[in-house]
């Protein structure tokens, strides 16, 4: 069961919502009228919201909005579908018109050395044709986009790379490992370093990596995978110079993750303080690519503080990149108790620990021993906060952190067992990713047994959650990040038991992705675990095709 004090009633209403926000820009702002315009008009399924606020305008911003307010609305807000169609062709370029097509630098049809270890034929035949959708996904910015940069939403980027795909036409922060991972398998050694640049790019302009490269994102980041993402890199290349690049970009990062927003102390039974980490969005407005939909959420509050609060959790949780799933949710079955800030996530803090770990190495290779000592040192104390705050011995598994309501950042919280999320996520796993974790093998083989009687292991793969909510981030979807990490952390291991495993869920994860690449000629974003072969469905946008999460296969 969750934790006892995950009451239904709205954490919202206490005290005042004082965070930072992060000012968007007057573009944005009125996109996002331009998105609520769309909403009353269109009917919802035929409404994606974010194609309007990635629209880039044709003339300059005052002009179109005289033009817009002239335009004859009803009492709801809502214009003819004719006139507004032909205001939106008249004054705006097309969604994605800013970003342009570029042949990858490194593509080649059949890679030397490509999957060597993949002889079936057929299977063969079919990651070639995966392989060569890199050339339909590479784009660098458009020349406008860096010259006149206030008629786009669009941010500039020094170099090209690639885009996960459909909706999705820009770069994202944690999709990019995994598009690494697929370059990587590729030979695509340039274009993957060209996505490293970029991000750095994002870090070195903001002090964080953002979401996404939008001017709507520059109020929060996503996980943090850009130190996994170098040494993968480093690992096939060998080039130290993307090393020293990277280098100080992952310390200004790693600070950002470990600011006072992002940081809470936990006391244990041991009289052992520990400093973890949490989402916290630097937003309390509407999310505006999803403003209209989140108003209408919002709604069901009475007064402003709520409605910000309110708001502060949706983007936090769009931070996490599980947006959305019950496991934000104090109460399962109702969206707006939302509460991802006061948790403090397993699979996020596993991350600031592989970033520890992988800070060590690189500072080792550049020669910064104190670094090196001073991150390992971190390192080592992570985790053994991971052994007192979210190992849970009678599950064999690592799981989430409540915080107490109206927890202060500065004011240690004393661990409760009752605190403890037991309710089984993907997420409770996804430690096993990280090698102080999987070179443990009698601890692996505990968790392995854990993983296999705990309901998420389907015909088609690992279900994110036990519950079937209607959210993308729940049962029955899977998705390629989760399948991932946790396939690789068992495959790591020592454990003959856990490589088994590891192997079996490939399988048949590599199944269903293959199943449903010849029904429908595309892979997706997630996938039914329940059904080799189908897509997976809910939440607040359609499926979406996406090639770059999946070529880690």
């Amino acid at each position: 069961m969750a934790a006892a004090n995950h009451s239904p009633s709205s954490p919202y209403s206490c005290g005042k919502d004082s965070g930072p926000v992060i000012p968007t820009t007057s573009l944005v702002t009125f996109l996002e009228r331009i998105q609520e315009t769309a909403f009353q008009t269109y009917e919802r399924s035929k409404f994606d919201h974010k194609d309007f606020i990635d629209l880039s305008l044709k003339f300059d911003l005052s002009t179109t909005v005289k033009a817009f307010d002239e335009i004859s609305k009803t009492e709801n807000g809502s214009v003819s579908t004719k006139d507004f169609e032909e205001f939106i062709g008249k004054w705006f370029k097309s969604a994605g018109e800013d970003l342009v097509y570029v042949e990858p630098m490194d593509f080649e049809t059949e890679p030397h050395g490509f999957l060597p270890k993949v002889e079936n034929p057929e299977v063969r035949a079919w990651a070639l044709e995966v392989h060569g959708l890199w050339k339909k996904l590479s784009r660098e910015v458009s020349s406008s986009v860096h010259d006149h940069p206030e008629l786009h939403t669009l941010l500039p980027l020094p170099v090209p790379g690639m885009i996960p795909g459909s909706r999705f036409r820009e770069v994202y922060y944690w999709d990019s490992y995994w598009v690494i991972r697929g370059l990587l398998a590729s030979k695509m050694h340039e274009t993957a370093k060209a996505i490293v640049t970029n991000l750095i790019s994002l870090l070195d302009t903001y002090g964080y990596v953002l979401n996404g490269a939008r001017a709507y994102y520059t109020n929060r980041s996503q996980p943090p995978l850009l130190s996994a993402m170098v040494y993968e890199i480093y690992n096939r290349t060998g080039d130290v110079d993307l090393v020293k690049k990277a280098l100080p970009a992952l310390l200004k990062e790693y600070q950002f993750w470990n600011s006072e927003i992002h940081t809470m102390i936990i006391h244990d039974a041991e009289n052992c303080n520990h400093s973890l980490n949490r989402y916290y969005a630097m937003w309390n407005k509407p999310r505006p690519e999803a403003s209209a939909i989140d108003k209408r959420f919002a709604s069901k509050f009475l007064n402003v503080n709520e409605k910000q609060k309110f708001y502060r959790e949706l983007a936090s949780t769009a931070e996490s990149g599980w947006d959305f799933s019950t496991r934000w949710m104090r109460n399962p079955s109702e969206f707006t108790s939302l509460s991802t800030t006061t948790i403090l996530p397993v699979d996020l803090n596993a991350f600031i620990l592989r970033m520890e770990l992988d800070i060590a190495f690189f500072a080792k290779i550049v020669g910064e021993d104190a670094i090196a000592e001073d991150f390992l040192t971190a390192s080592h104390t992570r985790k053994k906060a991971f052994n007192s705050v979210f190992w849970n011995e009678n599950m064999g598994q690592w799981v989430d952190y409540w915080l107490n309501y109206g927890a202060e950042p500065k004011e240690p919280q004393t661990w409760e067992a009752q605190n403890q999320n037991q309710n089984v996520f993907a997420s409770n796993f996804v430690p096993l990713w990280i090698d102080l974790f999987n070179s443990d093998t009698p601890l692996v083989e505990k968790v392995t047994r854990s993983l296999q009687s705990s309901g998420l292991l389907c015909a088609a793969g690992i279900a994110t959650s036990l519950t079937n909510s209607g959210h993308q981030w729940d049962f029955p979807n899977g998705w390629a990040p989760i399948q991932h990490m946790i396939v690789e952390g068992l495959w790591r291991s020592a454990s003959i038991e856990a490589r088994k495993v590891a192997r079996d869920i490939a399988e048949r994860w590599i199944r269903a992705n293959y199943v449903a690449y010849k029904k429908t000629g595309t892979m997706h974003e997630k996938y039914n675990v329940e059904k080799c072969g189908e897509y997976g469905a809910g939440g607040i946008y359609r499926p979406q095709v996406s090639v770059g999460r999946m070529e880690w296969c």
